[in-house]
Order: C-alpha cells, then sequence, then structure tokens
C-alpha cells in the first residue's frame, strides 16, 4: 500500500486529524501505540512547534506520526521544513560577510576557533563529570550478605545483629537485588536518561557508547531510536525504534 498523499492546501496539522478521525483513534490510543505522548501529537494537529521543541525533534515526531497514519512521512516533514527558518547560515554568506566587513577587528576564523576550543573544553569537562557522577560506568551497588544460620563445632554461627536478636531461617532469602537497565549506542544519538525520577545522562553520544544504570523506574528518550538499544532486567538490549524516530519509553525495574 502506497503512502496517503500529504493535501498542500490544508494545513499540515489538520491532515494529521483527519487521518486519525478517520480511522476511528483518539491521541490516547495513538500515543499508546507509538510511544510519542499525545500531548505532542495534540502540538501536531494545531501546528503548536514550539510546544514539541527543536525542530529536529518536531521532524520525528511527525515522521512517526505520519508513517502509522499511512500518510506520506517525506512530504509531511517537507511542508514543516517550509514553516521554519534555515537552522544555521550557508558558508557563501558567511564568507560574503567576511568580505564586506573587511580586515578591520579580530578575523571571523579566529573567533569561531576560539569559540570551538572553547566548546571543546566544555565538552570534555562535561563527559568527565557524567563519569564520575556515575552516568558513565556502571553503578556497582554492594548488597548484605544472608545472615548465617549453620552451626559450626555444635554452636550457633556468629550474627551481625543484636545480641539478643535472633537468626533468620536458614531458607530465608538475602535484600532483594535492584534490576538494572543496560543501553547501547550502535549509531550517534542524543540521549536522556531519568532513574527514579532524577536525571542521570543527558546529551549528545557517539556510536558504541555503554551506559548502565540501577535504580527502580527508568525514564529513556531517544532522538535516534534506531541506533539506541536498552536492555532491562537482565534481558539483552534491543532497539527502541526505527533510525531517526524520536521515542520515550518507561521501564519499570
Amino acid at each position: 500500500m502506497h503512502p496517503q498523499r500529504i493535501d498542500h492546501m490544508a494545513a499540515l496539522g489538520e491532515e494529521f486529524r483527519s487521518a486519525r478521525e478517520a480511522r476511528g483513534l483518539t491521541l490516547s490510543d495513538v500515543a499508546e501505540q507509538i510511544h510519542i505522548r499525545s500531548v505532542y501529537l495534540n502540538a501536531i494537529e494545531n501546528d503548536d512547534w514550539s510546544s514539541i521543541g527543536a525542530p529536529v525533534y518536531v521532524r520525528g515526531f511527525i515522521r512517526t506520526y505520519a508513517r502509522f497514519l499511512g500518510l506520506d512521512a517525506e512530504a509531511a516533514v517537507a511542508r514543516f521544513n517550509q514553516t521554519v527558518p534555515a537552522e544555521r547560515p550557508s558558508a557563501s554568506v558567511a564568507s560574503s560577510a567576511l568580505e564586506e566587513d573587511g580586515p578591520s577587528g579580530p578575523s571571523l576564523w579566529a573567533i569561531v576557533g576560539a569559540v570551538l576550543a572553547v566548546a571543546l573544553v566544555g565538552f570534555v569537562g562535561w563527559e568527565y563529570w557524567q563519569y564520575t557522577h556515575g552516568g558513565g560506568a556502571p553503578v556497582a551497588v554492594a548488597t548484605p550478605a544472608p545472615q548465617a544460620s549453620a552451626s559450626v563445632g555444635g554452636a550457633p554461627a556468629a550474627s551481625p545483629g543484636p545480641a539478643d536478636s535472633a537468626s533468620p531461617p536458614a531458607s530465608s532469602p538475602g535484600p532483594a537485588r535492584p534490576h538494572q537497565l543496560e543501553i547501547r549506542l550502535t549509531e550517534r544519538s542524543w540521549l536522556r536518561v531519568a532513574i527514579d525520577g532524577t536525571t542521570q545522562l543527558e546529551g549528545l553520544f557517539p556510536a558504541g557508547t555503554t551506559r548502565t544504570f540501577t535504580g527502580k523506574v527508568a525514564d529513556v528518550r531517544a532522538g535516534n531510536a534506531g541506533g539506541v538499544s536498552v536492555g532491562a532486567n537482565g534481558r539483552p538490549p534491543a532497539p527502541m525504534g526505527k533510525e531517526g524516530d524520536v521515542v520515550e519509553q518507561h521501564y519499570p525495574l
């Protein structure tokens, strides 16, 4: 089946709303199936791009929503691109500005080089902070060993508790070990990880990045779901979605 063509005379949001209503679906129905919050789907249907955020996120949401509704995803993204300004100036514009300004003052390329150097130093420092604060290495959790109940030489083994406390029966299990969340990047992607409601990791990371977290619940948002694999509770990591899609998932651990 070929994707349904986008009507260029109608507003982009109206096309999405009409396609959804034609299928008898609510925003909650769609959000549950494509893992995009209904508030973002509603923003798309109302052409409220500022409520979603940066254009890269808007494109990912539009592409995923369009594919689900059977619309032409690339045509929808192209329609959106017509509504936003260019994200970065072209090299010819920068060159023209340099020629018009003349040689007075510091060189434009010297300023650009200085800015890039400062950004690089800041990025390295931020990566080191993430690593030293638990975002860049597996979190080791020490669990106390179960109290011994066996007898040695006819006398009961020592208990770590108070002298008058009774030793637990031999069949009692030890404390529950917290489950872990493992994340592997096969492609460069923006990533945010919150453990028990606290953001532990956020930023743009290269392919080959591996992170492990421990807690009760985890919320993971990826800007390139096809390049982010997640494994929870001992299961092997699996991709969160398709390449280029923006996906947010909730993992009870």
